[in-house]
């Protein structure tokens, strides 16, 4: 899913797969071995982006990390591949289900949320007025049904009576 510009987020690596998060953000990630419930720290951080300020590690960020919980354990669908060949005894079938591990992020470099659009918003003063709701204004539709079944009956043409053989 496609995150604003200005957001704070990051690029982390787990089980070979990188995957861009945010605080608050929930992702499906390869079987970890912690418990649900746990808390833990995800230090291989490849791209750091805080607002314009952008962190980029060759091949990771030192003194970054990721802090996530594990949310749950499951199992992702099922795949199967089947590869067949007609007349010459040719019949392979694999398939199964991947373990996954549910994650939320919890914190991404120390930071919970997005710093800099909390202080811009604390900084300008919400002093707008309300004014009367305004009233809608009613609209009146009528529903025009156009009847022309007999037309349609007429044009098709009726199948003629099935002949009873008797013995």
């Amino acid at each position: 899913m496609p995150k604003p510009d200005a957001s704070l987020s990051a690029v982390i690596v787990s089980g070979g797969k990188q995957y861009r998060v945010a605080p608050g953000d929930q992702i499906l990630v390869d079987r970890l071995s912690a418990e649900p419930g746990s808390s833990f720290k995800l230090d291989r951080v490849l791209l750091f982006r805080n607002g314009d300020d952008i962190k980029v590690g060759a091949p990771g960020i030192d003194g970054i990390d990721v802090e996530v919980k594990v949310l749950a354990h499951r199992r992702g669908p099922r795949v199967e591949s089947l590869r067949y060949k007609s007349k010459k005894r040719v019949r392979v079938h694999h398939g199964g289900r991947a373990d996954l591990t549910a994650l939320q992020i919890i914190a991404v470099g120390g930071l919970t949320g997005d710093t800099k659009t909390e202080k811009a918003a604390a900084e300008k003063p919400k002093t707008k007025a309300k004014g009367a709701p305004k009233k809608k204004a009613a609209v009146a539709t009528k529903a025009v049904v156009v009847e022309e079944p007999a037309k349609a009956e007429a044009e098709k043409p009726k199948r003629a009576p099935r002949k009873k053989e008797s013995k």
